[in-house]
């Protein structure tokens, strides 16, 4: 039996005996040891302690954390990380002014996305995406949530699931797969929206579960993209071919996107840039959890997720990246949580809970991942010595990882 010890732990983060979906008061608490050890076994959490309690076998493994902290590797649950192209002229037309919709009317935005990603061969888009994935492993990312929704066409939405299928195969970590084919109505649907839909129900579906390419089910639901009925049918379709919604909701207007969500017991409802107190009372009095991307509110310049709120309401929080070309591009969690203490007003505590155990819950991995717990996967994360929690959001342009284990390696 292959046996490692990490030793000489300075901070052993996020220790828990059971699992529990973490919201209000419970998202502030976050277990710790202070000069700690850690055994794995075969990849997995075996025990753990403090030090001065450690009898090393002579034979065993080590791993000097020499004062580091340790904490589960952060749980991404919502990326677009399988994309053909970076679009930072569009970033340029920011700069200068032009808005989302105007840079969507001169064929720019998803549609641009759509267009690169049908050209490239599946080779191409499959090594280019895990070269990405690897470099976010790297910076602690140990579980992952992809979407598809740049295809917009049978052939190429089928394309992207592939590749995240590969992905799934080779990452060696958590991979789920997202059907994001109602991300926008494509420019050849651009007079006939039923048509398109008809498409993603009809076509689409079918042939994603024939080849059984997804996890859940996705949709746009906001103002010039999909109608909650819309998102409605969509999700329905879904679920009847064995996938679980998870929504886009709220991120440009009060869409009925969260209300939406909840009602078709979405995993997570995500974006939730604008929210009234109708979207605040449905997440709160559900199982659905809120997926807050504060990177994409950042590089938009939007208005941040209101975090305080709807933690002191009650609601179960998650934070993700929402990695893509066009409004996130970026997959360091670390910034993330970083982001969301400075602009959200997170606590610590709750943004490291939130990035972890939350995430992996909104994903469906929180069995295999998202908190130091025996039998979990050893996916680590092993920073430079740290005087406190505190410190790793506070320096927040610091690359303090020191290193990251998948599977105990």
């Amino acid at each position: 039996m292959h046996t490692t010890f990490i030793i000489n732990v300075g901070i052993l983060v996020n220790v828990r005996e059971t699992n529990e979906l973490l919201r209000g008061e419970a998202l502030q608490k976050l277990p710790v040891i202070k000069d700690a050890w850690l055994q794995i076994e075969e990849g997995k959490i075996a025990a753990y302690g403090e030090m001065r309690h450690l009898v090393l076998p002579e034979s065993a493994a080590v791993i000097d954390a020499k004062g580091g902290a340790v904490l589960p590797g952060w749980c991404d649950s919502h990326t677009h990380i399988v994309f053909a192209a970076s679009r930072e002229d569009e970033f340029v037309d920011k700069i200068k002014g032009l808005t989302y919709a105007d840079i969507a009317a001169k064929g720019g935005g998803i549609l641009n996305s759509a267009a690169k990603l049908g050209a490239m061969p599946e080779d191409e888009l499959y090594h280019q995406s895990y070269a990405r994935l690897q470099e976010l492993i790297q910076l602690g990312t140990t579980a992952i949530e992809i979407k598809s929704g740049y295809g917009l066409t049978l052939e190429s939405e089928l394309k992207m699931l592939r590749v995240i299928n590969r992905l799934k195969q080779a990452a060696n970590i958590p991979v789920k797969a997202t059907f994001l084919g109602a991300h926008a109505i494509p420019l050849a649907y651009k007079n006939n929206r039923e048509g398109y839909i008809d498409l993603v129900i009809n076509e689409m579906l079918p042939n994603i579960a024939k080849e059984k390419l997804a996890d859940y089910i996705d949709v746009f639901c906001e103002e010039g993209f999909f109608s909650t009925a819309e998102t409605e049918r969509i999700c329905k379709a879904g679920i009847q071919h064995g996938l679980k919604p998870k929504i886009h909701a709220n991120q440009l207007h009060a869409s009925g996107g969260v209300e939406t969500g909840v009602k078709l017991n979405a995993v997570s409802v995500d974006h939730l840039e604008t929210m009234n107190e109708s979207a605040i009372h449905a997440l709160a009095n559900s199982n659905t959890i809120g997926t807050l991307l504060p990177t994409a509110a950042f590089f938009l310049r939007m208005a941040y997720q209101p975090a305080r709120t709807l933690i002191d309401q009650g609601c179960a929080v998650a934070l993700a990246s929402d990695f893509n070309p066009g409004s996130s591009p970026g997959g360091n969690m670390n910034f993330v949580v970083a982001l969301s203490c400075i602009q959200m007003k997170m606590l610590p505590e709750e943004a490291i809970n939130a990035a972890t155990l939350n995430g992996a819950y909104a994903m469906e991995v929180q069995n295999e991942t998202g908190s130091i717990c025996v039998g979990k996967n050893a996916n680590l994360i092993i920073t430079r010595p740290v005087p406190s929690i505190a410190y790793l959001p506070y320096a927040f342009s610091t690359n303090l990882i020191a290193r990251v284990l998948v599977n105990g390696k």
